[in-house]
């Protein structure tokens, strides 16, 4: 991808609701509004998720060891949600950014896959 390519890629992109992964294991989920040469990135209504502490992931195996009975079989599998709040606009530094994904709503999904159809791609 030449330069011409890659700016006009990131100018599509500027609106668009993008997920930004931390080394520090934080996801930012919200609007991209711009980004520069250091890879620094600029969301707008954000929200950023945390996953769950070891001791929350203790406390809900705890609770779901007590709340099964003698007849019901365990199962190895606890879900424990990912903790969120709102933080509006942030930068999030580009040493920072491990992954980044374009989040799409199911109908952008079928209008890509249509394009994609039509275009003989797979």
């Amino acid at each position: 991808m030449d330069a011409n390519q890659a700016v006009q890629f990131l100018e599509s992109l500027i609106g668009q609701t993008i997920r930004v992964h931390a080394t520090d294991t934080r996801i930012f989920v919200g609007t991209f509004k711009c980004t520069d040469a250091a890879r620094n990135i600029i969301l707008g209504n954000t929200f950023e998720y945390r996953p769950p502490t070891p001791s929350a992931v203790r406390d809900a195996a705890a609770s779901a060891d007590t709340n099964t009975t003698s007849d019901e079989q365990r199962s190895p599998n606890i879900k424990v949600n990912m903790t969120s709040r709102f933080i509006g606009l942030v930068v999030v530094p580009g040493r920072h950014i491990t992954h980044i994904e374009l989040e799409e709503t199911p109908q952008q999904g079928r209008v890509r896959d249509a394009l994609r159809k039509t275009q003989g791609i797979a």
